[in-house]
């Protein structure tokens, strides 16, 4: 998230075009969180539902400038993990259509979702598909998975609502946004709603489970 004069907002990772990320200046001040940092990860948590060989699907927008960074950190994984990564570009809804037909036509056992504001916008048409085809899904933004996702494994919402609540009460007080350092998350969390697992036929291993920090049941 950054501050602008318009208040707090989600935005794209622009942050590097900063002079500074210790010294922002200006009027500009934020967090950011791991989004993409933790794409291989996410896969594999997912291997540990899947077996050796299963295609994923992430959806991308190459449009992003970690775009391409990042397909090619989860693709790396998935070669480690024994497991076929099939990239699904989108850059607008009817794109992201096309993509739809591709999961339809090909035998897509999981889903991830890139670090991106436009993907993470459609996370409920993504959910609504991996619940159609009962297709586990690992996704990198809470919406995700408080529309319904399966597993969100991502940077702590405790702690970036705490650093965005703190920075705002900071502001109000007087101090400029552009002498406040953007933060970087240091904490991750996992998320599992067994609930989603359960109508779509999914087991989570119990080693799964005692790692995750929050369970739906």
């Amino acid at each position: 998230m950054i501050w602008s004069r318009q208040g707090w907002r989600f935005a794209p990772p622009r942050f590097a075009r900063l002079p500074s990320l210790n010294m922002p200046g200006g009027n500009v001040t934020g967090t950011t969180t791991l989004g993409v940092t933790l794409g291989a990860k996410r896969l594999q948590l997912l291997r540990e539902l899947l077996p050796i060989g299963a295609t994923v699907a992430l959806f991308s927008n190459p449009r992003n400038a970690n775009a391409a960074a990042e397909v090619k950190e989860i693709d790396a994984a998935a070669k480690v993990l024994g497991m076929r990564l099939l990239v699904l570009n989108a850059t607008s809804p009817s794109e992201l259509d096309v993509a739809f037909e591709k999961i339809a036509q090909g035998n897509v056992s999981g889903l991830l979702n890139a670090a991106d504001p436009f993907i993470i916008s459609q996370g409920d048409r993504i959910i609504a598909l991996a619940a159609r085809r009962a297709i586990p899904g690992v996704y990198s933004a809470p919406p995700f998975f408080d529309g319904g996702g399966l597993m969100f494994y991502g940077s702590s919402r405790l702690e970036e609502y705490y650093t965005v609540g703190t920075y705002i009460g900071r502001i109000l007080k007087g101090e400029k946004p552009g002498d406040l350092p953007v933060q970087q998350s240091t904490k991750v969390e996992l998320a599992i709603n067994l609930k989603v697992a359960k109508a779509a036929g999914i087991t989570i291993p119990t080693a799964l489970l005692v790692r995750a920090d929050e369970v739906i049941e």
